[in-house]
């Protein structure tokens, strides 16, 4: 296969995956309704708060497509001046996808650690209600961060349709580990990230902080010491509960937060550890 059907078969199946999973997504969703419903777990305020993740899309895709729009336009025009190309085949499709989601890992590792970036991402972790809709619950802001973070592989000499191809799979594969419906996979929970798994990324108990950052291979967080396996259903949300269902106080719950820690610094090496600092942290001098 030439090297320019390679990146049509690639950008036509990533999409096309994309695409059946919003369907699969979608059916899933009111199959974990109905189960609430059989097993009386549903009330408005779940359904609200479901309705909340959903709404989040709407500012999401505006973001996504004016930026994912700019990243095309900057990722080639870089791609030109790279010297380095790496040939387009089977191999290297596989290559990028593996680099991706380790490329994911310390995407999400890092916006997790650095309140900067923890401004769009807790967005995702704001539900106290964990189901697929969960999956669809992103910050206007998080295409940002992934444009940053996925350079480098545009660096190393990787076409940028192989490098959006894999991203998209990578996230794609998400949607379906945000469900409380699916129990623990036995063998499989030793390398891919699983429901269980992914559950206990959005606990917040003590235990379950900052674990389990996966895409799609759990290995990362076994190689890096960051797994953690699920031993009880965990508590969702924030440590600091945010209790409304408004999709734009969803959006920017951490931003007034940030700002309180923010306006009365005059250190200046202060203010930037706020920003580059994990989430909750404080100068050991208050005063």
């Amino acid at each position: 296969m030439s090297e320019a059907n390679w990146l049509e078969y690639l950008e036509f199946m990533s999409f096309n995956i994309y695409d059946w999973v919003l369907v699969f997504a979608g059916l899933f969703l009111c199959l974990e309704i109905l189960n609430d419903a059989v097993t009386r777990r549903f009330s408005h305020s779940r359904m609200m708060e479901t309705l909340s993740s959903a709404f989040t899309q709407v500012p999401y895709y505006f973001s996504e497509i004016l930026i994912f729009g700019s990243a095309v336009y900057l990722y080639f025009t870089i791609y030109e001046f790279i010297p380095w190309k790496i040939p387009v085949n089977g191999y290297s499709a596989l290559l990028v996808l593996l680099l991706a989601d380790l490329t994911y890992y310390i995407e999400h590792y890092a916006i997790h650690r650095i309140r900067l970036f923890w401004l769009a991402h807790s967005v995702h972790h704001s539900s106290g209600v964990y189901n697929t809709a969960t999956a669809f619950r992103f910050s206007l802001f998080d295409p940002v961060v992934s444009v940053i973070f996925h350079l480098p592989l545009l660096l190393m000499g990787f076409n940028p349709i192989l490098i959006f191809a894999a991203e998209v799979l990578v996230q794609t594969y998400q949607f379906w580990i945000h469900n409380e419906m699916i129990g623990k996979l036995g063998p499989l929970e030793w390398f891919l990230n699983t429901p269980s798994h992914h559950r206990v990324h959005h606990g917040s108990d003590s235990k379950y902080i900052d674990k389990n950052f996966a895409g799609i291979l759990i290995i990362w967080d076994r190689l890096f010491g960051t797994f953690q396996k699920e031993e009880e259903l965990p508590t969702y949300e924030l440590t600091t509960q945010m209790t409304s269902k408004n999709p734009i106080t969803v959006q920017f719950y951490e931003f007034p937060r940030l700002y309180k820690d923010l306006r009365e610094i005059k250190n200046t090496a202060t203010f930037i550890n706020y920003l580059i600092k994990p989430p909750g942290w404080q100068p050991k001098d208050t005063h």
